[in-house]
C-alpha cells in the first residue's frame, strides 16, 4: 500500500480504552490512531478528513492536557446537523478515534464502557467541535479554517478537465500531486488552521 509520505509525519493520537483492557484487545488498552489510519476509514485523503484528525488530535491534547486520554468517556458535539455539508464525514473519524456515536454505539457491558448518546449533532456551539470530559465535565471547542491555507489556482481546473474527460494523464497526475500538497500544508500549518477555546 502507497501513500504520500507526509502521511507518516502526522503525529498519532494515543488514548486509553478500558473496553479494550477489559477484553484484554491492547495491553492496557493504550491504543494509537494515526492519519492513515483514517485516511483507510475515509478512503481517502482531503482537507475535510485531515481537519477532522486535527481537530481530535489538538483537541484531545488540550482537553486532558499531560494526562492521556480516555476512550469511550468524552462527549463530542457538532454545530451542524449529520446531514449537513461535511459534518458526517467529520464525526465519522471521531467516532473512530473517541468511541463516540448517537444511537448506533456499543451499549455496554453491565453498565460499564457504553459508546451510544455520546455524540450530538445540531448543537448550540460556534465551533467546529466540542469535545466534554464525562469525568469533569471540563470541555474544549475546537475551531477549523482551511481556508487560511490557500488552494493552488491550478486545482480546480484541473478538476473541471477530469470531470469533463477532458484531462490527459499528466494532468491528472497534476491533479493528484497538487490536492495531496494542500492536504499537507494544512497538516504542517495547524496554528494557522486550528483554534482552540478551553472551558472549565
Amino acid at each position: 500500500m502507497k501513500y504520500p509520505e507526509f502521511f507518516d509525519k502526522v503525529p498519532a493520537i494515543r488514548l486509553q480504552d478500558d473496553l479494550s483492557d477489559f477484553l484484554g484487545t491492547f495491553e492496557d488498552g493504550i491504543v494509537e490512531f494515526n492519519y492513515v489510519d483514517v485516511v483507510k476509514s475515509a478512503g481517502h485523503s482531503c482537507p475535510t478528513v485531515a481537519g477532522a484528525y486535527l481537530c481530535a488530535l489538538e483537541g484531545l491534547k488540550a482537553l486532558y492536557k499531560d494526562e492521556i486520554p480516555k476512550r469511550g468517556e468524552i462527549f463530542v458535539s457538532f454545530k451542524e446537523d449529520a446531514n449537513e455539508g461535511v459534518a458526517g464525514v467529520i464525526a465519522n473519524v471521531f467516532t473512530q478515534i473517541t468511541g463516540a456515536t448517537t444511537t448506533k454505539g456499543f451499549k455496554g457491558i453491565g453498565g460499564n464502557f457504553v459508546r451510544h448518546d455520546l455524540m450530538k449533532f445540531h448543537d448550540d456551539i460556534e465551533s467546529s467541535v466540542k469535545l466534554q470530559r464525562l469525568d469533569n465535565k471540563s470541555s474544549v471547542e475546537v475551531t477549523y479554517n482551511p481556508n487560511s491555507i490557500p488552494v493552488n489556482p491550478q486545482q480546480m481546473q484541473l478538476m473541471q478537465k477530469i470531470l469533463s474527460s477532458t484531462a490527459t494523464e499528466e494532468d491528472k497526475l497534476l491533479f493528484k500531486k497538487i490536492w495531496q500538497e494542500r492536504v499537507e500544508n494544512i497538516l504542517s500549518h495547524i496554528d494557522e488552521s486550528i483554534t482552540i477555546n478551553i472551558h472549565k
